[in-house]
């Protein structure tokens, strides 16, 4: 029981430092955070869209945000790296904030869904979802999607290849909340075929079969 609560506590703190990150460097681009226990402390790899911006003029906003993981989160020794996107495009996290900024710029939401789409697609990926939820026209709540390509929701492919990405926009008629769904370009779906083309060797032993069958109908 011990373990399960020491489990849930330590899960929350995380999921808190997430939000708190996320918050902090939106500016930047935040594509994403992965928090690792080493033998010196605690590694945080920050992924953004411009790194220059979290680091900040000589590491001063980098050195404040290591500062606040120890003291308010707790966090033993925290070493911050931060990772450049090489493709925003791509990035689940990324798009969806992009697209929620568009949405609090005035951006009819089918523009913006369909425009969001569209640069996913056109950066390569193999398949996208673009969920937007909230008032999008008038009083009544609505749910709008827009898909391209190949989609998955479950399963081994979906753990491995699908990335998703969750943001909000705060508009006049209320908060309208976003989530975007990437299938990476570079996934291996299982009802996809490769034929692999035939060796020179395997195309003479197989003609020299065929010559041999000619020959045992003649006898």
């Amino acid at each position: 029981m011990v373990s399960e609560r020491k489990f849930i506590s330590e899960n929350v703190r995380r999921v808190l430092l997430r939000e708190y990150i996320k918050k902090e460097v939106e500016r930047a681009g935040f594509g994403g955070l992965e928090i690792q226990r080493t033998p010196m402390g605690t590694r945080v790899t920050l992924i953004a869209e411009r790194p220059g911006m979290v680091i900040g003029r000589k590491g001063e906003s980098i050195k404040n945000l290591t500062e606040t993981i120890e003291k308010k989160f707790t966090f033993d020794n925290p070493q911050i790296e931060v990772q450049e996107v090489k493709k925003p495009n791509l990035n689940a996290n990324i798009m969806a904030r992009k697209l929620a900024s568009s949405l609090e710029r005035g951006w009819k939401f089918r523009r913006a869904g369909h425009s969001t789409v569209q640069k996913i697609m056109g950066a390569g990926a193999k398949g996208c979802q673009v969920i937007i939820a909230g008032k999008l026209t008038g009083e009544r709540h609505r749910t709008a999607k827009f898909t391209e390509g190949h989609i998955k929701h479950s399963g081994e492919t979906a753990n491995i290849w699908m990335e998703k990405g969750y943001a909000t926009a705060l508009t006049k008629p209320g908060i309208i909340g976003v989530k975007v769904l990437i299938m990476n370009p570079d996934a291996k779906l299982p009802d996809e075929i490769k034929v692999l083309p035939i060796k020179k060797e395997a195309e003479e032993k197989h003609a020299k079969m065929i010559e041999e069958k000619k020959v045992e109908k003649k006898e």
